[in-house]
């Protein structure tokens, strides 16, 4: 599965503005609830919320990959979001973020799961990449960046 395949415009969210990270996790579970009718955005939330438990998913850079298993979706659901103003993550280089990727995934997905992680974490290494996702004027240009390959 690639990053292509889970972006659309309806799921990215061109200028999020919140004021936690517990709020931006809850607005960040109910967008992907709305992507998929099975999904529900308290079980999301909770998932989102065990897995920064266990360590920030901030990679630095103003990146982070929020994302958590869920039972009943038979389905990897994404959302893209970029803030208009970054927000405190506890990211490991400390910096807060404004850049988003997160992921919904199957409760039982998890070798592909893996891989697209790593996916996701490979395409926001590319500096140039993210000074392009924060210039971008609005969704359908998020879009079109998210889905180029990188070489």
């Amino acid at each position: 599965m690639l990053v292509d395949d889970l972006i659309s415009a309806e799921s990215v969210l061109p200028q999020v503005r919140t004021s936690s990270k517990k709020r931006l996790l809850e607005v960040i579970s109910k967008a992907l609830a709305r992507e998929d009718e099975s999904l529900n955005a308290r079980e999301v939330f909770e998932s989102l919320c065990a897995r920064e438990r266990l360590g920030s998913t901030g990679l630095g850079k103003g990146v982070a990959i929020p994302h958590g298993r869920v039972s009943g979706s038979s389905r990897v659901q994404a959302v893209f979001i970029r803030l208009a103003k970054p927000l405190a993550y506890d990211a490991v280089d400390g910096k807060p973020v404004d850049l988003l990727f997160a992921l919904a995934v199957p409760e039982h997905c998890t070798t592909d799961h893996l891989k697209l992680l790593a996916e996701i974490a490979e395409k926001f290494s590319d500096d140039e990449l993210l000074q392009k996702l924060r210039d971008a004027g609005d969704a359908s240009e998020l879009v079109q960046l998210l889905s180029q390959t990188r070489h």
